[in-house]
């Protein structure tokens, strides 16, 4: 059937038509916006903006060197691997321990290396897998690295390129879900097959421990080193919202973790966490979709189905994510897109809850980091429209200390936040922010909004919107 669509030849992603159309409107566009005395202004003024080395070197939580760091930058493109201690970190300028310079290490052997991330060997923390991808693609080099001795290790565990997922179970032992050759791969690319691989052994000898369908996404298996909470777990898959996922025991049988296949789960210590995306029906009770549930683990695998309720959605709130301390569980929500942080403890009566003091209203507040094995510390990073990004270390129910705070990147005097509200055509109250000066008259206003993937657009530092917007008159509305 012929379409009527005169334009259907832009579809065309490789045409040399479509490719011609989009290069002309481009230099219309650039023609018509660029150029001159106000132009070249703002340009060097986003320019040192996007340049400003002065941003928060946000670290990870890994044994006696607190904080884990990978930082880019000019003189650094490609970016250092590093670490300090909390004494270094409180520093206005902390001396880092570099373990890995990528961009000697590029030079070096003659590759375009990018940082595809560090899995660290947990107890212990002295060894890692790390990803390393030639030009920022989905496959990556898998090589293991000694962090003592800052060096890569000789006849360690090494990949080559390929979709690789790798986790540790002990110091010499490692799952390895990767390309092992004709019919190891989904349809999506990545690995059908994971395999428990044994140091010292040839890759062609490690032992198959799960497999999925070929129509699956993926495969995946992980190792809870948890002092006296040990388990592994094995699981598919099966697209971008749904999973399966099996207890994995010492003798190879898979016990079923009997959740939804569209719901997030999490298991820490003696604890299951459960996150329906749609509703469920169990134990006698339907959980609407976004409540989070915890029951106790075991008896969840023993066939109980007794679930507390930590959370429950309405009209105006939603669950943004959580993170366990040793001894409590951390929830972060949005209420009217606002941030809201609760502390929840078990005791024998269920869950006793307060609220985490210090978040500011406007602000978009998340826990950065935990260290579960250890205490009841949390990082907690704020930033909002019009104030910079500030980190701050706590103790739940104790002291709280500003570790890092960002610096401005443009002039807030007189300009405010305001929250207001847009009612749909099905009666919904969608929340919208409204930046900049209050007291002006209508003038120029930048609407922006996003709700792709179930993400929320929450408030954010931008230095460009305030250099180049805010700054000079315009409202931003989000």
């Amino acid at each position: 059937m012929e379409s009527d669509d005169a334009y259907l030849w832009l579809e065309d992603l490789d045409g040399a038509d479509a490719a011609r159309w989009v290069r002309d409107r481009n230099a219309e566009t650039v023609a018509a916006l660029t150029g001159g005395e106000a132009f070249e202004a703002l340009r060097a003024e986003l320019r040192q903006v996007l340049d400003a080395d002065d941003r928060i070197p946000y670290p990870g939580w890994r044994g006696d060197h607190l904080y884990y760091n990978f930082w880019t930058d000019a003189a650094r493109p490609r970016g250092v691997w590093r670490r300090t201690t909390l004494e270094q970190y409180r520093r206005p300028e902390p001396e880092w321990d570099v373990l890995l310079d990528l961009d000697a290490l590029a030079a070096e052997e003659g590759e375009n290396w990018v940082w595809g991330g560090a899995t660290v060997l947990r107890p212990g923390y002295g060894r890692a897998l790390l990803s390393l991808s030639r030009g920022g693609g989905d496959a990556v080099v898998v090589r293991e690295f000694d962090l003592d001795r800052r060096v890569f290790v000789e006849d360690g565990f090494t990949l080559p390129e390929a979709k690789s997922d790798v986790g540790w179970i002990d110091a010499d032992q490692i799952y390895v879900a990767t390309d092992f050759g004709p019919g190891s791969l989904t349809s999506s690319g990545y690995p059908r097959v994971v395999k428990r691989w044994r140091r010292g052994t040839p890759l062609a000898e490690a032992e198959t421990v799960h497999e999925g369908h070929a129509d699956d996404v993926a495969v995946w298996a992980s190792h809870d080193p948890t002092p006296g909470f040990e388990r592994d777990f094995v699981g598919r898959r099966l697209d971008f919202f749904r999973s399966e996922q099996h207890l994995l025991t010492a003798t190879g049988e898979r016990i079923p973790v009997a959740v939804p296949e569209d719901a997030g789960w999490d298991v820490h210590r003696e604890w299951l966490l459960v996150r329906p995306r749609s509703p469920w029906a169990v134990g006698g009770v339907t959980h609407p979709a976004g409540a989070l549930l915890a029951t106790r683990f075991d008896a969840f695998l023993a066939g109980e189905r007794e679930m507390t309720v930590l959370f429950r959605p309405d009209d105006r709130t939603a669950l943004s994510g959580w993170s366990w301390t040793r001894n409590r569980l951390m929830l972060a929500t949005l209420v009217d897109v606002k941030s809201r942080l609760e502390v929840l403890t078990p005791d024998g009566e269920g869950w006793r809850r307060e609220a985490l003091p210090g978040v500011p209203e406007f602000d978009h507040s998340e826990v950065v980091d935990t260290d579960p094995d250890n205490d009841d510390a949390y990082l907690l990073a704020s930033e909002g429209f019009l104030q910079p990004a500030t980190l701050r270390l706590g103790q739940v129910g104790g002291a709280v200390e500003t570790l890092k705070r960002a610096p401005a990147s443009f002039d807030a005097d007189g300009l405010a936040v305001r929250q207001f509200f847009a009612t749909s055509a099905d009666g919904t109250r969608v929340p919208y922010f409204v930046v900049g000066d209050a007291d002006a008259p209508a003038g120029p206003t930048l609407l922006t909004g996003y709700g792709g993937f179930e993400i929320p657009l929450t408030p954010h530092y931008s230095g460009v919107i305030g250099r180049g917007w805010l700054a000079r008159g315009g409202t931003y509305v989000v």
